[in-house]
């Protein structure tokens, strides 16, 4: 998976880079636009077009025979019936096609989220003083193997970061977390270890740096390399499940930020280029 992962970012920079020349909110919807009408062309050809044309056919002729025959109680009803039953249809010809295509949806939408989500941690000045809950929160959590060895967990903090808070452990959760700030502008790696056992480590970007992918958890597993595309999972085996901090929302002027405002821009822009193209592809839905 995280061979995979790598090939589709190395892609998705290609394919990108053009589009972000416009900015990354033109970028974002185009970006989602044409991925609508892609998936538009492949439901095509993966949907059964004829049995679908049929089906929307047959519920306007039922329809009809109501309109025909509204007086007609026992015509109404079994024709209302049929329109039912026939609309369960129709949204089974539809809805089943979309199963094969939900996979390349996640890949696209996990890629635009690491994208365009998240910025990189404000830098705070050294002599500023900050409340506890100001800084950015490193969690740590550990597998249920390598949980009771919580109380071990070394975290190494690069030059440009700085912890402004204890490492606390709770052994009995295997988790750790401790409070960091960002002191100059760079990209970081931390450092997370348990003597004897392994350690791990998660990218930290900070200040005026421009990654082109900004990850803020790093975990274990199928569906974390699924959504988190931008680093590699942890080897089976790693005593690490997760470590993870909070990264600021991204800033996309009039598209709502965060990674919930690329999912809502993501299927808006998808449905509403897709919507065009479906009397110019020919397609039945």
């Amino acid at each position: 998976m995280n061979a995979l992962n790598r090939a589709v970012t190395a892609a998705f920079d290609a394919v990108l880079w053009p589009f972000e020349r416009l900015g990354m909110g033109w970028s974002l919807i185009l970006v989602s636009g044409i991925f609508g009408i892609l998936a538009l062309f492949l439901f095509k050809h993966v949907s059964a077009q004829k049995r679908i044309r049929y089906v929307k056919d047959r519920i306007k002729g039922h329809l009809i025979e109501i309109r025909i025959w509204q007086d007609d109680l026992a015509i109404v009803g079994k024709s209302t019936v049929k329109v039912l039953l026939r609309n369960f249809q129709y949204l089974g010809l539809n809805l089943l096609p979309f199963i094969p295509l939900s996979l390349p949806f996640v890949f696209v939408l996990a890629q635009l989220v690491v994208r365009y989500a998240y910025q990189p941690l404000e830098l705070r000045a050294a002599k500023s003083a900050l409340m506890a809950g100001q800084g950015t929160t490193l969690e740590v959590q550990l597998s249920d193997e390598a949980a009771s060895r919580a109380g071990e967990i070394v975290v190494r903090i690069p030059d440009g970061l700085e912890a402004v808070s204890p490492l606390v452990r709770i052994p009995s959760e295997g988790r750790a977390f401790q409070e960091l700030v960002a002191r100059r502008s760079g990209e970081y790696e931390v450092v997370v270890e348990i003597p004897g056992l392994g350690s791990a480590t998660k990218m930290v970007a900070a200040g005026d740096v421009s990654p082109r992918t900004l990850q803020p958890s790093r975990g274990s597993g199928f569906f974390d390399a699924l959504l988190w595309p931008a680093e590699p999972t942890f080897e089976s085996g790693s005593p690490f499940q997760k470590v993870a901090f909070t990264y600021p929302d991204r800033d996309l002027g009039w598209l709502p930020g965060g990674p919930g405002g690329i999912v809502l821009t993501f299927l808006v822009a998808s449905m509403v280029f897709g919507a065009l193209a479906i009397k110019p592809l020919r397609v039945t839905i």
